[in-house]
C-alpha cells in the first residue's frame, strides 16, 4: 500500500504517463477481436458455463477455455489440472487421499489433480473463485467443472441465432505433461473440433499453447488456426533451450510463421512498464510479427486497481475498478489485432469503438 501511494504520488509530481502512440492497423484490417479470457472471470468463476454464456451476453468473440484431462480421457476446462484454488475440492473428505506432490513443468506442485478424478467425479465439485481478495467470493458453489464438449453444446445453441459466430480460442494446458501420462491433447482435441463442425482456416477456432511441439503436432494434422503463447520471461517447458525473448525476435518470428497464424504475447512484451508501473514506448514486437502474417493477441486486460498501469488506476484499492478502456485504447492503437480480457463488459465497447467512429 505504501509503495502505491508513493508511485501515484510520484505520477501526479511528474505528470506523466505512456506518450500519445499513433493508431497502426491491425494484420487484416478487420476490427481487433476480444477474447473473453476464461469467460467473463472477471465477475463470475473462471471456466464455468456461466462465466461463458456472460462473455457471450457482453459480445465477445471469442470465448477461451484452458483444457486439461480426467482420469477417464475428458477434456474439461480447468486454469491448471491441479485444482484445489479454482474448486471445493479441499472440502471434500472422501478425496482427502487424492493429494498428492507432482512434477508439472518442473516443478513441484502439491494438490488434487484432474488425471486423478473421473469426470463423474470432478462432476461433484463446485467451482470457486481463484482471486477471491480482489474479486470476492458471491458465486462460490453455484457452478460445475463444464466438459469442452458443453462449452461447444452451449456455442452451438448460441450460434443458431447469429450471422456471426461466437468462436472457441482453447488452450493446450501442459500438453508435454500430459502426453507423459498416457493423456495426450491431440487426438481428443482434433477430434471433438471436427465433430462439432470445427474445419478449415476459417473456422471459428484458434488453438493455443505455451509449448511448440504441441502447436507443430497439430499443424501435421490439421488447418485450424494456432496461436503460438508467450511468456514474459522463461521459455517453453518442451524445449529448455528455447526463450520467449528469442522467439519475439525477427528471427524467432519467422521460425514461428512456419507452424502458427499468431502469436499471444504477455502484454508488457508490447509496452513495457517501468518500476513505477507507467508505460513505456511500446516495442517492434506488433511491427515485426505482422511482416512475417502473424496476429498478435495480448494478454490478459483487467479492470481492477492491481493490474491496470499506473495512470489508468482509479484509486490505491487493489480490488478498485480503474480505467480499463484507457490502456486497451493505448495497446488497440499498436495494431494488435485481438485481445484476451477477464472484463469484456468493458472491453468490447472500447474495441469496437474504433469500428462506429
Amino acid at each position: 500500500m505504501i509503495r502505491w501511494l508513493a508511485a501515484l504520488l510520484a505520477l501526479s509530481l511528474a505528470g506523466c504517463g505512456a506518450d500519445p502512440v499513433a493508431a497502426e492497423p491491425t494484420l487484416d484490417g478487420q476490427p481487433p477481436i476480444v477474447i473473453a479470457h476464461r469467460g467473463a472471470s472477471g465477475e463470475r468463476p473462471e471456466h464455468t458455463l456461466a462465466s461463458y454464456r456472460l462473455a457471450i451476453e457482453f459480445g465477445a468473440d471469442f470465448i477461451e477455455p484452458d483444457l486439461v484431462l480426467t482420469k477417464d480421457g475428458v477434456l474439461v476446462a480447468r486454469h491448471e489440472n491441479e485444482i484445489s484454488e479454482t474448486t471445493d475440492v479441499a472440502d471434500h473428505p472422501e478425496f482427502a487421499g487424492r493429494k498428492a506432490t507432482k512434477t508439472i513443468d518442473g516443478k513441484p506442485v502439491t494438490g488434487w489433480f484432474t488425471e486423478d478424478f473421473t469426470l463423474a467425479e470432478l462432476k461433484t465439485l463446485r467451482a470457486k473463485e481463484r482471486l477471491p481478495q480482489l474479486r470476492g467470493t458471491a458465486h462460490d458453489g453455484e457452478y460445475e467443472i463444464p466438459t469442452f464438449a458443453e462449452i461447444l453444446d452451449l456455442l452451438a445453441e448460441t450460434n443458431k441465432s447469429r450471422a456471426k459466430p461466437v468462436g472457441v480460442y482453447p488452450e493446450t494446458k501442459h500438453p508435454t505433461y500430459f502426453a507423459s501420462i498416457g493423456l495426450p491433447h491431440e487426438a481428443p482435441l482434433l477430434a471433438i473440433l471436427d465433430r462439432y463442425g470445427y474445419r478449415g482456416r476459417k473456422a471459428p477456432v484458434f488453438i493455443q499453447s505455451f509449448e511448440v511441439a504441441n502447436l507443430k503436432a497439430i499443424r501435421a494434422k490439421s488447418d485450424l488456426p494456432l496461436i503460438q503463447l508467450m511468456d514474459g520471461e522463461g521459455g517453453p517447458a518442451d524445449d529448455p533451450k528455447l526463450s520467449y525473448a528469442a522467439m519475439a525476435t525477427p528471427a524467432g518470428l519467422k521460425a514461428v510463421a512456419a507452424y502458427a497464424d499468431g502469436i499471444g504475447p504477455y502484454k508488457e512484451m508490447i509496452i513495457p512498464r517501468s518500476a513505477l508501473g507507467t508505460l513505456g514506448d511500446p516495442t517492434s514486437l506488433v511491427r515485426d510479427a505482422h511482416a512475417v502474417r502473424l496476429k498478435v493477441h495480448p494478454w490478459t486486460f483487467r479492470r481492477e486497481n492491481y493490474f491496470l498501469p499506473l495512470a489508468d488506476k482509479g484509486g490505491v484499492d487493489p480490488a478498485g475498478h480503474g480505467d480499463l478502456a484507457a490502456e486497451i485504447r493505448t495497446y488497440v492503437a499498436t495494431g494488435i489485432d485481438g485481445l484476451f480480457s477477464d472484463n469484456p463488459r468493458e472491453a468490447v465497447p472500447t474495441v469496437k469503438e474504433r469500428v462506429t467512429k
